[in-house]
């Protein structure tokens, strides 16, 4: 199907002038909670700017609302999907007294892995929880018809392959 999951989302986030402002807005945000004393933000300010993200991304007009995020991320990330997002920016880093303050640059690549693990994450989800009650369902109707176990595994595997396409081609935003 071309490209991975993941790389759909990152690619429709980076690419949306509405995701790259929400991001520019909660650094500015950020950067106002501490009264400019420091040239970007702190650790333990991601989660306050994961939900500004989220908001502002929330708060736009319906039709530049980002799709991606109205459907997937209906909730702000975690703090433990936060902290993750910051672990895989920085892990290979060197350690420092900088490393503590998050410039703009590495501040966008800090959201766009978050959401993108959140997307990517409630996507998959979906496809845990929608693929077995569909197949449960052919699977009653297959047993009150009588029909043969191959059309049954036929018709679930089918089921299962179009769900899972469809979940994913609505990735691409």
């Amino acid at each position: 199907m071309g490209l991975s999951a993941s790389k759909r989302v990152m690619t429709s986030l980076v690419k949306s002038s509405e995701f790259d402002t929400a991001c520019d807005s909660a650094f500015t945000h950020c950067l106002s909670l501490t009264q400019h004393a420091f040239d970007g933000v702190l650790p333990y300010q991601l989660f306050t700017a994961s939900d500004h993200i989220h908001h502002s991304l929330l708060s736009l007009p319906d039709h530049r609302r980002h799709s991606l995020i109205l459907k997937w991320v209906p909730d702000p990330p975690s703090r433990a999907q936060v902290d993750s997002a910051f672990k895989k920016v920085t892990h290979d880093r060197p350690k420092d007294e900088s490393s503590d303050v998050i410039g703009s640059t590495r501040f966008k690549e800090w959201a766009v892995v978050l959401y993108v693990d959140a997307v990517v994450g409630n996507a998959g989800k979906a496809v845990l929880s929608q693929v077995p009650i569909g197949i449960a369902g052919i699977a009653g109707i297959g047993a009150l018809t009588r029909s043969r176990r191959e059309l049954i595994g036929t018709a679930a595997g089918a089921y299962a392959v179009g769900v899972a396409t469809w979940i994913y081609l609505s990735l691409s935003g």
